[in-house]
């Protein structure tokens, strides 16, 4: 019997792993210098998490979580997202009573939904995600946006559109949520069962409908801007005024609708213009959310963030045939010739190891000559040639890959001698 990956997931080997490992450490490195501190939450949740953080009326909760009961009957879900889970951890660790405020946090790791697989988009996928809480600034929104953009320039991208709306305050929603019932609901039943159901729950929804996007009310809905009372118009003005302070284009969309029920405020998307990415153009969403905390039990703490695919950021590297700085080169190979040779090259790897050389040796018993192309195809940059003759006058030969010079060392020093080199 053979046995086959399950549709939607990927292996990553290696040669293709480093990619992904270089991207990560970029993301990192990045949030450090943002002071974003690293959290890691399980990969399962109690489902009703999900229903509650991310929203009954969303294509998530509804279609794609794989949920699952538990060997007493408990309802569980592999996460679909991560700033349920982080919020989650953020009022049950009572993160909100540290002194110091906003908590910054970021995750990277694997995430879960049952969608059609498609080019970038898996069943089970990497997201990389930040999350600021406790921080009612505008400026925290466009450090957040500032952060994302910085990542996809950082390594090389610049097919890169930034759209924000502002979904405004509790009041502004409230007042477009009667426009939008108002304005859908005599026909209504032109619309997709989904959309029907959306009417009641969460009206917004229906603007980032699939299948209806084409419909003619869709054009003629009323837009959030129209509905902004003052302090959300100071609020979104603020956030523009920061991102052009800090030299970031962007676009304002009355139409960007985040797909999670629980945003407010700031909305956004980067995009990639690059030509050959695919249909979905989308690289990552976020914004803000300032009664999550409060709906699963928290108290009263406004926050804001971004998530996105480290699969669709590879898959935008690949369209704009952007090359990432990874090499996959060795610092010395150990060519062995006579038994006692070989027997002496494994302790003398395990120091060189030690040491902090990377190092490697043949364990096929190949001829020298073999021996030597295996060095070239690990990209060596020395090889140290130790024979049975060498090993009886304590040296050992040490030849350098780029040039072809060689000399003998003795065994003790070749480390020494090897670290100064590199």
């Amino acid at each position: 019997m053979s046995f086959q990956i399950p549709r939607g997931t990927q292996d990553i080997l290696p040669g293709e792993v480093e990619k992904w490992q270089f991207v990560e450490n970029t993301a990192r490195d990045l949030c450090n210098r943002y002071q974003y501190k690293e959290i890691r939450t399980p990969i399962f949740e109690h489902t009703e998490l999900f229903a509650r953080g991310v929203g009954e009326s969303t294509d998530i909760v509804q279609k794609e979580m794989y949920t699952f009961l538990d060997r007493k009957g408990r309802s569980i879900t592999l996460r679909p997202e991560g700033t349920a889970s982080t919020v989650r951890s953020f009022v049950e660790k009572k993160l909100y009573a540290n002194p110091s405020q906003p908590t910054k946090l970021y995750y990277i790791g694997p995430m879960f939904r049952y969608e059609r697989p498609q080019t970038g988009r898996f069943r089970q996928f990497v997201q990389f995600g930040v999350e600021a809480l406790g921080s009612n600034d505008p400026a925290i929104d466009a450090e957040v946006i500032s952060l994302a953009m910085n990542l996809y320039q950082t390594l090389g991208l610049k097919s890169l559109k930034l759209v924000i709306n502002s979904l405004g305050d509790a009041e502004s929603r409230k007042a477009h949520r009667e426009a939008l019932i108002a304005h859908f609901e005599p026909r209504i039943e032109e619309f997709c069962s989904d959309c029907q159901t959306r009417l009641k729950q969460n009206p917004l929804r229906i603007l980032d409908c699939k299948k209806d996007r084409d419909h003619e009310l869709m054009e003629t809905a009323p837009s959030i801007l129209e509905f902004l009372n003052d302090d959300s118009k100071k609020y979104f003005q603020k956030v523009q005024d920061y991102l052009g302070a800090n030299g970031i284009s962007f676009e304002v969309d009355p139409g960007l609708v985040r797909g999670l029920d629980y945003y407010n405020h700031t909305a956004f998307e980067i995009m990639s213009n690059a030509e050959g990415f695919g249909a979905i153009t989308t690289l990552c969403g976020g914004g803000r959310y300032n009664g999550l905390a409060q709906d699963i039990g928290g108290p009263e703490t406004p926050g804001i963030g971004f998530a996105l695919s480290i699969e669709r950021l590879l898959a935008a590297l690949e369209a704009e045939k952007i090359e990432l700085p990874i090499t996959s080169s060795i610092d010395c190979y150990v060519v062995t010739m006579g038994d006692q040779a070989k027997d002496r090259a494994v302790s003398l790897l395990y120091e060189m190891r030690n040491a902090g050389l990377i190092a490697e040796k043949d364990y096929e018993d190949k001829k020298m000559k073999a021996q030597f192309k295996s060095a070239d195809r690990h990209q060596a940059k020395y090889v140290a040639v130790l024979g049975d003759d060498e090993l009886e006058r304590n040296v050992i030969a040490v030849k350098n890959m780029e040039t072809g010079t060689q000399e003998e060392v003795s065994i003790e020093e070749v480390i020494s001698y090897l670290t100064s080199k590199l």
